[in-house]
């Protein structure tokens, strides 16, 4: 028992935001601890494929997939799913990573902004995974309950809206969104976790880390003086679609280096 806790055996797998950072590197952790099929969405049809074929090479027994879809609207949803119900028959896990960001003021922030960020970040998440219920009942039984994890962010807990007015505001709804349906799928054997992560080493925050003096300064805010790397995303996303989980659900965890403790 306790030497399969953290095994993906056999598991089909759905990342958003797949084809880079957190994506990528949950990615490669679930390949690595025996997932049968992991899918990879995200916009970019070319570098989706590029970390298939990557994380294909790096595999021992499972297979990438590069299932490239526009996240961001109802019908690319609807065309995504219907794509990933003609390979598979069930998905065991699905991860909602797919998101973005807006600076602005608040005397200047735009609704293009507002709306593009709370779509991508809350309304997406909830519909895919809504559409995607048929799939996450099909093969989820008490004894290995279908997992959804859903990537939010220490900016929805904290008080400070340096990530954007409504980067943190959707991360909060996220997290919210994440205890309802918690609540309202566990009948279903289906559970609901999310993860909020602190600074990570990614595309969206290389302009802070280019500014040497504003990097520093974070260094030496955070408790454990250091940004995140890919593995310590890959811990928690492994306790949270295997068995290791099992009897965890509705839960918020923070990765984020004891930031949280100032």
């Amino acid at each position: 028992m306790q030497k399969n806790l953290f095994s993906m055996q056999d598991k089909v797998c759905v990342i958003t935001g797949g084809s880079r950072g957190l994506g990528k590197a949950m990615a490669r952790a679930f390949l690595h601890s025996g997932a049968k099929s992991v899918y990879v969405t995200a916009r970019k049809a070319e570098e989706c494929e590029q970390t298939a074929e990557e994380l294909c090479d790096l595999a021992e027994n499972g297979e990438c997939v590069a299932l490239p879809g526009d996240m961001s609207s109802g019908e690319g949803i609807i065309r995504f799913v219907k794509a990933l119900g003609e390979r598979e028959d069930h998905i065991d896990v699905l991860v909602n990573n797919a998101g973005t960001g807006w600076m602005a003021s608040v005397e200047e922030f735009p609704e293009i902004g507002w709306d593009k960020v709370m779509d991508l970040n809350v309304k997406t998440p909830f519909f895919l995974t809504q559409q995607l219920l048929p799939l996450l009942k099909a093969n989820a039984v008490p004894e290995n309950r279908a997992s959804v994890i859903n990537i939010g962010s220490v900016a929805g807990i904290m008080g400070s809206a340096g990530s954007g007015v409504s980067y943190g505001t959707s991360k909060a709804a996220i997290h919210q969104l994440t205890r309802n349906l918690a609540s309202l799928l566990a009948d279903d054997n289906i559970r609901v976790n999310a993860i909020a992560p602190g600074r990570f080493h990614s595309k969206m925050t290389s302009l802070v880390e280019q500014d040497k003096e504003q990097y520093g300064q974070e260094i030496e805010m955070i408790p454990l003086h250091r940004w995140g790397h890919d593995e310590d995303i890959m811990g928690p996303a492994l306790l949270l679609a295997s068995n290791a989980g099992a009897y965890m659900t509705g839960e918020i965890i923070t990765v984020d280096g004891g930031i949280l403790l100032r």
